[in-house]
């Protein structure tokens, strides 16, 4: 593999005539948002996105220890009208929001996990927050987010 072959891990997509679950949805969601730049982590950085607005999304590991963290995220997203949606891990969410290609190198700044020989990932690093400013292309995925949005 020469240094210009770059190999992203996209996650499975539901079989035909199969409904995929949220999760799954979500996953695609942010892999397609990470792609298209349109994707921020952590709280400074997401909370700057929500407060000027460009947020259209924002994605809260529940399993995070700072309550103060959780009030002050939940809090900007209800002030600011963005659609709040929960994930069970912070290790999950970091590794659907991880910047890193099939050898492990890391695509951008912020590289929150290693992807191993066999595509499995590695040394995943949590992460509490994101926020989606930017979903890139629309997606079947995209359609399942935006319906549970709408229904909670």
């Amino acid at each position: 593999m020469s240094g210009d072959d770059a190999v992203v891990v996209e996650p499975a997509a539901a079989p035909l005539g199969e409904t995929m679950d949220l999760m799954t949805a979500l996953q695609l969601v942010l892999r397609k948002s990470l792609a298209h730049g349109g994707l921020v982590r952590g709280l400074h950085e997401g909370a700057k996105a929500i407060e000027k607005h460009a947020a259209q999304l924002c994605v809260m590991a529940e399993d995070c220890n700072q309550p103060d963290y959780l009030k002050l995220v939940k809090a900007l997203c209800a002030d600011h009208n963005v659609s709040l949606i929960s994930v069970p891990s912070a290790k999950t969410l970091g590794e659907w929001a991880g910047d890193c290609l099939a050898d492990g190198r890391p695509t951008r700044f912020v590289n929150l996990c290693k992807i191993d020989s066999e595509g499995k990932a590695r040394k995943v690093v949590g992460c509490s927050c994101v926020v989606v400013k930017d979903y890139g292309e629309e997606t079947p995925g995209l359609h399942i987010v935006q319906e549970h949005v709408k229904s909670n």
